[in-house]
């Protein structure tokens, strides 16, 4: 039997790929917790993680390892089998998000006709962890978290949608390649500025995190859907949390800020600049902003998110047709 060796090396090269995507997002994560810890203590003006390694580096290591011992608990009163699996779906749902995200010219897992409907779909399956999560715990305040989850999730998810369409329409295409190419000329976050506005409010909600972390506030839910979780399972919530923050702000970079585009630096260069710069933004938003009450959240995005998002539908749909571009 005959033995394609070129085809090999192709597959050999995709499988690296993809493991190199996967374990470079999770020490990502692992990675943000410090540069969290960091930013919030400059910004408020104290010592962040500055004990274990230099600058604190190793402190991330330290906190893998106590998750890795911690006891790893299930309440005899929960859904055993549910409860195990559920914080797993948002780990791989979000991860498999990045399989379109182009951060060079030729750097992508894949690049189809279809990357930004995919990420769409992968958004609005992560709320089946939080979901499951809370239900299997059999714990009232947990259940009361994930039900806030799955509103605050799946009505957001319909503005962040609507306010993409504009972009699509601007760039002629859902692949996020194109979409990148098409701001040569001016990067939509000009032209599209009510656009970038829903998604960073939906991307914050779609995250949860302050100031729309309501599914688990603790001074009202303990710490609503993952009360019950410990060890590493509670981690792989707050893993998915991290991997959502990085993938909001790719996202943001991509469809609004260029992408890899930028003067003189080498492609990628810009493109981790630029993430790292929404990232940091993503830090400072959690260390300035009170939280809202849930029906003020939910008032916010039917009453004031939903007519922008139109409104900036059907404006974009106006110019483009009268522009013929």
């Amino acid at each position: 039997m005959d033995i394609d060796v070129a085809a090999l090396i192709q597959v050999g090269l995709y499988v690296a790929l993809v493991l190199g995507l996967i374990v470079g997002i999770l020490l990502l994560a692992g990675g943000l917790t410090w540069v969290e810890r960091r930013v919030l203590a400059l910004f408020q003006d104290r010592y962040g993680p500055n004990r274990v390694g230099p600058a604190g580096l190793l402190q991330v290591l330290a906190d893998m390892i106590k998750l890795f011992w911690k006891e790893d608990w299930v309440a005899p009163f929960a859904d055993k089998t549910v409860f195990v699996i559920a914080p797993l779906f948002i780990v791989i749902f979000t991860i498999m998000s990045f399989a379109f995200v182009r951060w060079s010219p030729g750097t992508a897992v894949a690049d189809l006709n279809v990357g930004l409907l995919f990420f769409l779909g992968m958004s609005s399956m992560s709320v089946y962890s939080v979901a499951l999560g809370g239900w299997s715990a059999n714990n009232k305040y947990a259940l009361i978290g994930s039900m806030r989850a799955i509103g605050q999730m799946i009505s957001y998810e319909v503005f962040m949608g609507l306010s993409l369409m504009g972009v699509v329409m601007m760039a002629g295409s859902f692949s996020l390649g194109a979409i990148v190419r098409a701001q040569e000329k001016m990067w939509f976050c000009v032209p599209q500025i009510v656009g970038l506005i829903v998604f960073l409010l939906a991307g914050l909600a779609e995250t949860r995190r302050i100031p729309f972390d309501l599914p688990e506030a603790e001074n009202e839910l303990v710490a609503g859907y993952h009360s019950e979780y410990s060890g590493m399972k509670f981690a792989m919530f707050f893993m998915g949390e991290y991997i959502g923050v990085a993938l909001i702000s790719t996202l943001l970079v991509v469809l609004f800020f260029g992408g890899w585009l930028g003067p003189i630096l080498p492609g990628v260069w810009w493109f981790l600049l630029k993430v790292g710069i929404a990232i940091v933004g993503f830090v400072l938003i959690r260390g300035s902003l009170p939280r809202p009450r849930y029906d003020q959240l939910m008032a916010v995005g039917w009453r004031v998110l939903l007519p922008l998002s139109l409104v900036n539908l059907v404006v974009t749909a106006a110019l483009v047709l009268s522009t013929g571009s």
